[in-house]
């Protein structure tokens, strides 16, 4: 069974966050508990990028417009990240979150303009294992990523050939996004991720294939997306990927 963050919502502590101003960064390091999370609200408060090294943390209501890339990186256990606009964000590789941790919850925020200038990557959201933690019980549910150059989500894992090869990253949730990616060859892509699963998604055109399954990501589940018809395929598959895998046919490499 999939137990996220927000089973605890209706017991939440509320923390205004602190004073910023839209030159700022907002960095989070005090959590809170399992019975009163710390609640860290923006009420649309400009901020130019947040940094979450906490546990048991909600971030509610932020805007930010060019931040330092990545515009919101997570780092902590039983975080929810939500109602936040991340437009354009600049410099690093691009991405507009990057998260590592368990009990994720990534939900009603927009991420638009990322930009893959200078050799940059520019993903909507993505997380890898290599000296970091690996990512389980992650929740990615009502996002709208536009107008972005590379992925709505790159997923990488220890095993992956360039991960350090500690832990799992595993049980993924994707559901009810809008995926806008104008350059990538896919949308949504994983390597040595299992039990993904992808379901009420829209893809918009754009992609040789929204979803690429590679290098062990076993045990995936698609079901219930829409796919533009200008892309191709919606699901690329390697052979390592195949166990336990349920969904339309894949109909070409990830």
């Amino acid at each position: 069974m999939r137990l996220f963050v927000l089973a605890a919502a209706a017991v939440l502590a509320v923390a205004l966050a602190p004073s910023a101003h839209a030159g700022s960064r907002l960095r989070i390091t005090a959590g809170g508990t399992p019975d009163h999370p710390r609640v860290y609200s923006g009420a649309g408060r400009s901020v130019s990028g947040i940094d979450v090294d906490a546990d048991w943390v909600v971030v509610d209501g932020f805007s930010l417009d060019r931040p330092s890339a990545p515009g919101v990186e997570i780092r902590g256990n039983h975080v929810t990240l939500k109602n936040t606009r991340i437009t354009a964000p600049r410099g690093g590789d691009g991405d507009g979150i990057r998260f590592f941790g368990d009990y994720l919850a990534i939900e009603h925020n927009t991420i638009s303009q990322t930009s893959n200038r200078g050799g940059a990557h520019a993903d909507c959201m993505q997380t890898f294992s290599s000296d970091s933690p690996p990512s389980m019980h992650v929740r990615i549910e009502n996002n709208r990523c536009e107008k972005i150059d590379n992925m709505c989500l790159m997923a990488e894992g220890p095993n992956d050939g360039e991960g350090d090869g500690k832990g799992h990253t595993a049980d993924f949730l994707i559901k009810d996004n809008f995926c806008e990616t104008l350059v990538a060859s896919q949308a949504l892509m994983f390597e040595d991720v299992q039990q993904a699963t992808i379901t009420g998604n829209t893809f918009a055109a754009g992609p040789d294939h929204a979803i690429g399954l590679a290098i062990h990501s076993t045990g995936a589940r698609v079901e219930g997306n829409r796919v533009d018809p200008s892309i191709p395929c919606e699901v690329g598959i390697d052979e390592s990927s195949r166990e336990g895998y349920v969904g339309p046919e894949p109909a070409c490499a990830p």
